[in-house]
């Protein structure tokens, strides 16, 4: 009887484009929706700190990233176009992140205004998945 490890194969090519599609336009994607055009509207709602650790936001966005680039050909592995794969992957993942981003904040989280932060988070992650989703499908066609 042998005993076998089984090591997983190093991330290959596409993992790595898939994860460079989601963090590069994440990133100036949410530094200008939240730290620029949108200022104004979430210091009010004074639920963030005056001093943002960007760092803190680059390593959650490669986190992710990773993720949702290992688990788009385990999940979305079919035969229609880049562009229907990409949006239907980007509602996917965007709806999940939506859940913990938007919702879970929204419940627990001490703020002015719960409609505006609603209002606010779901327009970034619609934006945000509407680009990144099928950015990911392109890194992972065949």
């Amino acid at each position: 009887m042998s005993t076998q490890v089984l090591i997983p194969p190093a991330p290959g090519r596409r993992f790595w484009l898939g994860l460079a599609a989601y963090v590069v336009p994440t990133f100036p994607i949410a530094f200008v929706w939240h730290l620029i055009v949108f200022a104004p509207a979430y210091g009010a709602l004074g639920i963030y700190r005056d001093d943002v650790v960007i760092p803190f936001g680059l390593v959650s966005m490669l986190i992710q990233g990773a993720a949702f680039s290992w688990a788009y050909p385990r999940l979305f592995a079919s035969r229609r176009t880049v562009l229907r794969n990409g949006l239907a992957y980007g509602l996917a993942i965007g709806l999940l992140s939506w859940s913990f981003t938007t919702l879970a904040v929204a419940a627990k989280n001490v703020m002015t205004s719960v409609p505006t932060y609603l209002a606010l988070e779901t327009g970034f992650t619609l934006v945000q998945f509407a680009i990144v989703g099928p950015l990911i499908a392109l890194a992972h066609r065949d």
